[in-house]
């Protein structure tokens, strides 16, 4: 929950003029946090195997929810925002390249797993040469420079993330988040943000280090702030816990929040109110973020992004309750056969 609130909040972080602060905090997040959301993703991903049912729950929860919020983001987008865009679904727009790139990692897991200890090695390969891909059909760059993240979430065990919650791990976390505030205050002088993307063409970059290089760098940071931030993040539930069941629904349609004030004056307002507007933008993209994922929108909201699974479900109770309504009319027959 606390990834996806950061996904919204970076986003939203757009809407208000470049200053240094701004830059800084945008760098910042963007260094580790979809590192750690890809992390994540992996760690849930690592038991994945193939079979009917779960290839089957990959095009039920993740192609379907792609192909109609792809279509419904860019509609309002055209439409309200008066924007354009060409190949719908073919080139993934703004946040559903996450979609098919978990798609495409889940299908390479079982792969990835007999690889065993050559596993990361070569995530890490694919990632550096993905800058150099030219082709950008699903956002092929990113998710191959995305991809060591995720086979070291299904390669880690949890014992080893029980490390992350001693005490010395804990306050070397805060050094190293510190160093990634550092770094984010100096990224200028050595690269640019476009590389925290993790979608460019190494061509169309610029560093003071080599292609290979920066992205290796960028790698190491990542997982270094990624481990930093898990290792802080409190590992007891609640409320805000339970919220994190909905971070799909808040992945896929902050979108339309975020843009839709964007389309209104707000952009000019805090172009004008500097700090004023980095407080709000941030708090409102937490109250975002929470308000999507209560259970009292998170639900209604899973019905329309997800109709498979939610008629799967209503399907599957109505089953149940037919079973159930026919053992109770069948007891007292058999009761009166004991008779």
């Amino acid at each position: 929950m606390v990834l996806v609130a950061l996904v919204v909040v970076g986003h939203s972080l757009v809407m208000l003029p470049w200053q240094p602060t701004h830059d800084r905090i945008y760098d910042f997040i963007y260094f580790w946090h979809m590192p750690a959301f890809v992390f994540v993703t992996g760690y849930l991903s690592r038991g994945w195997s193939y079979s009917p049912a779960r290839v089957w729950g990959l095009v039920r929860g993740l192609v379907v929810p792609y192909l109609l919020l792809e279509w419904a983001l860019t509609s309002f987008r055209e439409v309200v925002g008066g924007e354009h865009f060409h190949r719908l679904w073919i080139v993934p727009h703004w946040p559903m390249w996450y979609l098919p790139a978990v798609f495409c990692w889940r299908l390479a897991t079982p792969a990835f797993r007999r690889l065993g200890v050559f596993a990361l090695p070569v995530a890490v390969g694919l990632s550096l040469i993905g800058g150099y891909v030219a082709w950008d059909y699903l956002d092929t760059r990113r998710i191959l420079g995305f991809l060591p993240f995720f086979v070291l979430g299904t390669l880690i065990r949890p014992s080893a993330l029980a490390q992350l919650r001693r005490v010395p791990a804990r306050v070397a976390a805060v050094g190293v988040l510190v160093g990634v505030w550092v770094l984010a205050g100096n990224l200028s002088q050595w690269a640019q943000t476009r590389w925290l993307y993790y979608s460019w063409q190494y061509a169309n970059l610029h560093s003071s280090l080599s292609p290979i290089a920066t992205r290796g760098l960028l790698l190491l940071i990542g997982v270094a702030g990624a481990l930093a931030v898990m290792a802080l993040i409190p590992a007891r539930g609640g409320w805000f816990s339970r919220m994190g069941a909905a971070s799909l629904v808040v992945y896929l349609c902050h979108g339309f929040v975020v843009k839709a004030v964007g389309y209104t004056a707000y952009p000019h307002w805090a172009a004008g109110h500097v700090t004023l507007s980095l407080v709000l933008n941030i708090l409102g993209a937490i109250c975002v973020a929470l308000l999507l994922a209560s259970p009292w929108v998170a639900p209604r909201l899973e019905r329309l992004i997800d109709p498979l699974t939610y008629a799967e479900r209503r399907f599957d109770h109505a089953r149940d309750l037919h079973v159930e309504a026919t053992e109770l009319e069948e007891r007292p027959r058999e009761l009166a056969g004991v008779g």
